[in-house]
């Protein structure tokens, strides 16, 4: 059975920042969509997150742009620092608006995806308390079945449902999640900051610690706090309290910290998704973080998840069928996904280590690289090629 698209209804499993996004894209592309999300209710819960000039690209092709920074902060660079906040190395930002006439948008995840529902409209049908407990294809058929005991069946589906995907675990069980041996706590807080902080992100370093401020807002600051651990996060850091990592860092550090309402502080493992061979299976295809998760350590998981649905509906559009369609979609985006996957687990690394001379050594390093290494990074990320 391969049917035609256009004549189907796209069935998306999550309704995250990805997930969204294509369908913000298949219903201005004229495709019907569903989606099915797991939570009971949006909350305006989670952190922060930095639109980059490659999803901005996306938003632009979208007519987003200017609700995204009317909604956001404006990042003018982002630095790399040592503990007390000294530049280590900067990225600014302004060659890359000059060619492309966009600038990376620093937003709240709650706010970001308001916006992205008021785009999608009321006539999307979006189905809450639909968490899915199992998935059988049969005969061309997607038979969905979820924990509030109803059931579905779609021809073309879309798994959109992040890093535990129960999708991807229906389809291709074995593949593994991978974890960092990092733990990161993320708060946001009502703050105003000195003005030289308020259009740059930092990031500073220690050892085996690292913290970042991201302004995302006039007087709303992100922050997140990373901490490596040997063997357990649980009893080697539960008992610590978070401040204790960043004694020697900048005041700043400590009073971000100290000012943030404790049980509005979130924290997770640090992990990404083992590289898959496929991404698509039958008439049903993964994007996003269900596909190709990645650490944070290049701010880019969302930002990749964004050119995934962007491509996916792109394919869907203009092929004639789906197995064409994501055969396409893959062969586009799955080089560059798993670069990105590739090259944050080794920063990560890097910006973790916890010997001292090493420590040293990597600060020096990011104190002697010249500008244009990392411009000649940055150019890669923001390229899209279609």
């Amino acid at each position: 059975m391969n049917t035609n698209i256009k004549s189907m209804k796209a069935t998306i499993i999550g309704a995250g920042i990805g997930g969204l996004t294509l369908a913000i894209a298949l219903k201005k592309k004229g495709i019907e969509v569903e989606i099915f999300e797991a939570t009971t209710e949006f909350k305006r819960v989670g952190a922060g997150i930095v639109l980059a000039i490659n999803a901005m690209q996306i938003f632009d092709r979208l007519g987003m742009v200017n609700a995204l920074e009317s909604a956001g902060n404006v990042l003018e660079g982002m630095e790399i620092t040592n503990a007390k906040l000294n530049a280590l190395g900067t990225t600014e930002h302004q060659y890359f608006e000059s060619i492309y006439k966009l600038r990376n948008v620093a937003i709240h995840r709650a706010t970001l995806h308001e916006v992205l529902l008021a785009e999608l409209g009321k006539d999307v049908p979006l189905y809450l308390n639909k968490k899915l407990k199992s998935l059988e294809q049969k005969n061309g058929i997607n038979y969905l079945e979820f924990e509030d005991g109803t059931k579905h069946e779609t021809v073309l589906l879309i798994g959109a449902d992040g890093i535990h995907s129960a999708v991807r675990r229906a389809v291709y069980p074995n593949v593994k999640e991978r974890f960092a041996k990092q733990w990161c706590w993320r708060g946001v807080l009502d703050f105003a900051l000195e003005p030289a902080y308020k259009q740059i992100a930092r990031e500073a370093l220690g050892r085996g610690v690292r913290f970042g401020i991201v302004p995302i807002a006039p007087k709303k600051v992100y922050w997140y706090a990373c901490a490596s651990y040997k063997e357990n996060a649980q009893t080697e850091l539960a008992n610590i309290p978070i401040e204790d990592h960043f004694k020697d860092f900048n005041p700043l550090v400590l009073q971000l910290i100290k000012a943030t309402d404790p049980s509005k502080i979130i924290s997770a493992e640090l992990g990404d998704l083992e590289p898959m061979d496929c991404w698509y299976k039958g008439n049903m295809v993964l994007m996003g973080d269900a596909a190709h998760a990645t650490t944070p350590n290049m701010g880019q998981g969302a930002n990749q998840a964004i050119e995934s649905a962007w491509v996916l509906s792109d394919c869907l559009t203009t092929e004639k069928d789906w197995s064409t369609a994501f055969a396409k979609y893959q062969q586009i985006r799955q080089s560059k996904a798993n670069e990105v996957v590739k090259t944050s687990w080794q920063i990560g690394q890097i910006m973790h280590l916890s010997n001292p001379v090493a420590a040293k050594l990597r600060d020096w390093m990011f104190w002697m690289t010249p500008n244009w290494v990392g411009r000649m990074q940055l150019k890669k990320i923001f390229e899209l090629g279609y």
